[in-house]
């Protein structure tokens, strides 16, 4: 009775958490106007999932969150700003080639789909690697290519994993994604890339 009642209050403990660190993702990138928010709060809140992974699970949330949130600002707009610069201009060179006849505008528009694909993954590995290493400007987006193709196995898991969560609570209980979308997102995430890091991490000392 005792295990069932302490494995039920840790589901009750880490089910708060992750609400709570979803709402604090919400309402920062919110604060930041979305477009100057988004990128700072997915960091901070990175960067409390690799906390409670490496067992620091009292970490206070909301002062953690607003300490990364601040010290990181600036920093990860800047990248931000850039991504969403690469992402817009494949996204429309893709609606643009996609709309021809020509068979030459197909055959490009599936090499700029598989660029977008890459991107996408360069996109998810971005965080759990800004929060773990500390890199130049420009390693940060190097080596989400490294780590990706060198794992592909654990790349297709995290994305097909992700791919399949969402899509299940989508058609069921899409309201749990308010909730939880990111926050649970960002752990699993984290969770699973970080498995590749002790290979790298004698290479960034």
């Amino acid at each position: 009775m005792d295990s069932f009642v302490n494995v039920y209050y840790r589901f009750a403990v880490w089910t708060l958490r992750l609400a709570y660190l979803n709402i604090c993702w919400i309402l920062f990138s919110a604060m930041g106007l979305v477009v100057f928010g988004f990128m700072p709060a997915t960091t901070a809140m990175f960067s409390i999932v690799r906390k409670w992974i490496n067992g620091e699970e009292e970490t206070p949330i909301l002062r953690s969150y607003w300490k990364v949130y601040k010290s990181e600002f600036f920093k990860t707009n800047t990248a931000g700003l850039l991504l969403f610069f690469i992402g817009y201009l494949l996204v429309l060179e893709f609606n643009i080639l996609r709309v021809q006849d020509s068979f030459i505008y197909l055959f490009v528009s599936y090499t700029v789909l598989g660029i977008l694909i890459l991107f996408v993954i360069v996109c998810v590995y971005f965080f759990p690697i800004f929060v773990h290493f500390k890199l130049t400007w420009f390693d940060y987006f190097k080596w989400p290519f490294i780590i990706s193709f060198s794992h592909p196995i654990l790349t297709l898991f995290v994305l097909g994993g992700l791919w399949v969560a969402h899509y299940i609570i989508w058609i069921s209980v899409p309201a749990l994604l308010f909730f939880f979308g990111g926050s649970v997102s960002a752990l699993f995430i984290m969770w699973a890339v970080s498995k590749s890091f002790p290979k790298y991490e004698y290479q960034e000392a």
